[in-house]
């Protein structure tokens, strides 16, 4: 199948056009062309490759405990800015509690930095020294 394209050609006659006065302007009419790069008959091969997605870098949200930030808020906040529900939220603030540090959630780089970030605005908002960083994260 041969496609064919339209162009424009533009013809001048005389003088110079000035494109504030219309009938001065350049004629225009359609010009066809046969594009030779086309098949004549069938569909065309090509070849598409898979397109590579690498999953991008993730970073652990790390909460370290202190003597000074009350447990309940440590619940709130791995509620409120990590969506974990009662259980979840207590048992991470029992590990951080006991190990001295505990993970809040695994996110890409920017999104881990922003949560980090609003946590540490939140606690000292309140009075309080908790501590919030990322670190790199190796998946199992």
């Amino acid at each position: 199948m041969k496609q064919n394209k339209t162009f424009m050609v533009v013809s001048h006659k005389g003088g110079s056009a000035d494109w504030h006065h219309p009938a001065t302007l350049p004629i225009a009419r359609p010009l066809k062309l046969i594009d030779e790069h086309t098949e004549e008959e069938g569909e065309v091969e090509v070849l598409v490759a898979e397109p590579e997605i690498t999953e991008p870098p993730m970073y652990a949200v790390v909460m370290y405990n202190d003597d000074y930030t009350p447990m309940e808020f440590v619940v709130y906040v791995l509620q409120s800015e990590f969506r974990h529900n009662m259980d979840k939220a207590v048992e991470i603030m029992l590990n951080i509690h006991n190990q001295g540090r505990g993970i809040a959630g695994i996110y890409p780089k920017d999104i881990a930095e922003t949560k980090a970030k609003k946590v540490n605005q939140t606690a000292r908002k309140e009075g309080y020294p908790l501590l919030t960083q990322i670190e790199p994260h190796q998946s199992s």
